[in-house]
């Protein structure tokens, strides 16, 4: 089904990836537009996420899973214009933003009706389709997973990426004390200005030993991998949860099993681009439920860096590989 009066053009733009390197390989390209399956909608995109993920995507080391779009992009705002097969949960016109497997560096994507979220109230696009990536991905590990609870102490490293900005506002929100670290002084200002209890800097601070002084942290949020996760472990308190998401500082760690039994601590892990329709249906509606209500409040404010172009992808993924960001890097479409 289709709006009558906003006829869909047969092609678009898109952004691909030529071949595996650097972020000059992206270029914009003409594409014929995708048409939604059995339970999918079209949307029309305004303004896409830029995440981590697709750097790697780009580089070679990430592919999309089975069946996906080989465009980059992992999440999108903008307006449904047609539904597939047996999509029922949304209509045409409606303003969402969503979680996708691929595609979102274009003009149209379609998605599993599951994963799609309606636009928070007062929301501007460009705000709302930095959500879904690190949204799903927080909500999942450290509050599905690791249930990470009032009055507990959380720890995010790299606290001024997208998915450290959002760790904090969603971990203050719900009543957590917050640590995190980042790479310089100023960034640990940010993290603090944005709510963080403490903030540490991860390359000269003895930070595990000073969060074990205050208790040790219940739950942390991994994307450094390598030599942090013995560090990790000192600092994680007495049944700590140990959630690893990403592999920044190498893939391989040596650590100490009987510390693990010791503290009866838990380690787990997960991805988000590979998890199935009904797993982030399941996640979309938890969201929808607890965190967009806070959202819509200002409770919790989504922080944005810069916005580019679409035909600027490159540029955004040396704005990210910089490191220099604070908050969501996002391309404008519409």
């Amino acid at each position: 089904m289709t709006a009558d009066n906003h006829p869909i053009p047969q092609t678009m733009r898109a952004v691909e990836i030529t071949e595996p390197g650097g972020p000059d390989v992206l270029k914009v390209t003409e594409y014929a537009v995708p048409a939604p399956g059995d339970f999918e909608v079209l949307i029309k995109i305004a303004a896409a996420g830029v995440n981590r993920p697709d750097v790697f995507q780009r580089m070679g080391l990430y592919p999309p899973p089975p069946g996906a779009s080989d465009l980059p992009g992992l999440e999108v705002s903008g307006e449904i214009v047609a539904l597939g097969d047996s999509a029922k949960a949304w209509n045409i016109g409606d303003k969402v933003c969503a979680l996708l497997p691929g595609g979102g560096y274009a003009e149209f994507a379609t998605v599993h009706e599951g994963a799609v979220l309606p636009v928070p109230r007062g929301l501007p696009m460009e705000k709302a389709a930095g959500l879904p990536e690190t949204y799903f991905t927080v909500w999942a590990n450290v509050f599905d997973d690791a249930n990470l609870q009032a009055g507990e102490t959380f720890l995010v490293h790299g606290g001024t990426s997208g998915i450290g900005v959002t760790a904090i506002a969603m971990a203050k929100a719900m009543g957590a004390k917050v640590f995190a670290t980042a790479s310089s002084d100023e960034k640990c200002d940010a993290i603090k200005a944005l709510g963080a209890d403490a903030a540490y800097r991860y390359d000269q601070d003895d930070w595990e030993k000073q969060i074990q002084d205050k208790g040790g942290a219940d739950v942390i949020l991994d994307m450094t991998g390598g030599d942090f996760v013995p560090r990790n472990l000192e600092a994680l308190a007495f049944g700590g949860r140990h959630v690893s998401i990403a592999t920044l500082r190498g893939m391989e760690a040596t650590i100490n099993i009987f510390a693990i039994m010791r503290k009866q601590l838990r380690l787990s892990g997960s991805t988000m681009k590979a998890r199935g329709p009904d797993e982030k249906a399941r996640l979309a509606a938890g969201l929808k439920e607890t965190i967009w209500p806070l959202i819509e409040a200002s409770t919790i404010k989504p922080v944005m860096d810069e916005i580019f172009d679409l035909v600027d992808a490159a540029e955004a993924h040396k704005r990210m590989e910089s490191g220099a960001h604070i908050g969501k890097i996002v391309l404008q479409v519409a």
